[in-house]
């Protein structure tokens, strides 16, 4: 199926962009890496009037290391962020970048667009929910920044309003001793993950200092397993402390029967992914290179 006619505009910057969309009003949408906005279209479930392509605007595609944070410009690529010098200092957005999709995909896909797109599916929202991220929104009114948590409000819902865009994302740099990794279980490479899990940790030693746990795909959008880092963060990692761990990111995976697997099955997978994570965000924190990559069905 071919898309219904829309109008096409090239914005020449990210400011006259947003002026673009405060102009042509709520039938315009953005063009960033166009990999959940085109299929959309084609399928005529997204039907814009107006098109405005981001992607001739000069200076949006940079990945920046200063002070103590990594800044993203918007229409940074996946495949960019795959392969960063800088990005491998911190694992699990290596984990992310490298594992969405197939290479045409992270070749035109960006960190930008999606996070504005806030699919409850998607890679970026799960991992960057387990580091300090804030997110700029640039509009007609000016510039803001907004955490993350607060930036994306439900499924395909952001604290973005009509006529502002994501400028930037700006990821602070993890502490000496963190270690993350980042795991999601698919079908195929092309396809979302049927669950993912993302771990952030802060060791000392045998002992957590620290801990951040999201889940992917079981629920409306990533969830924190706040009960889960509980278990480990102040204590000894064992096996016991693990297991409590997984028992609360069982218990707050809040997922859909679908053709992906039941509710219960997502339950025990996503512990089994956490688990995993765990596991290897362990062993990074202790100065361990370790490679990893998505399971496969």
């Amino acid at each position: 199926m071919y898309p219904r006619a829309f109008h096409y505009h090239r914005a020449g910057s990210l400011q006259e962009a947003a002026s673009m969309l405060f102009q042509l009003g709520d039938s315009a949408k953005l063009l960033a890496g166009g990999q959940s906005l085109i299929p959309l279209m084609k399928l005529r479930f997204a039907n814009p009037v107006h098109l405005v392509d981001l992607n001739f605007v000069s200076g949006t595609s940079y990945i920046r290391e200063e002070s103590s944070d990594v800044r993203f410009g918007a229409l940074t690529r996946h495949a960019q962020i795959e392969a960063s010098t800088i990005v491998s200092k911190i694992p699990i957005l290596h984990d992310c970048a490298a594992g969405i999709a197939d290479v045409q995909v992270r070749n035109r896909g960006t960190i930008g667009g999606s996070l504005a797109e806030a699919d409850p599916s998607g890679d970026w929202g799960t991992v960057l929910s387990t580091l300090s991220t804030e997110v700029r929104c640039l509009g007609v009114n000016g510039e803001r920044t907004v955490t993350l948590p607060d930036f994306i409000k439900d499924a395909y819902t952001t604290a973005l309003t009509h006529d502002e865009l994501v400028s930037e994302v700006i990821v602070k740099v993890p502490p000496k001793g963190s270690g993350g990794a980042y795991f999601a279980f698919k079908r195929s490479a092309p396809v979302y993950p049927t669950a993912s899990a993302a771990v952030q940790l802060v060791m000392d030693g045998d002992i957590c200092r620290d801990a951040a746990i999201a889940l992917g795909c079981v629920g409306l959008t990533a969830i924190r397993a706040k009960d889960a880092e509980d278990a480990l963060r102040g204590k000894t990692v064992t096996e016991k402390t693990v297991e409590s761990a997984l028992q609360a990111a069982r218990s707050v995976a809040d997922p859909q029967s679908d053709m992906r697997g039941s509710a219960d099955y997502k339950r025990i997978l996503v512990a089994a992914l956490v688990k995993r994570a765990i596991e290897v965000a362990i062993r990074r924190a202790h100065g361990e290179l370790v490679e990893v990559g998505h399971i496969y069905a």
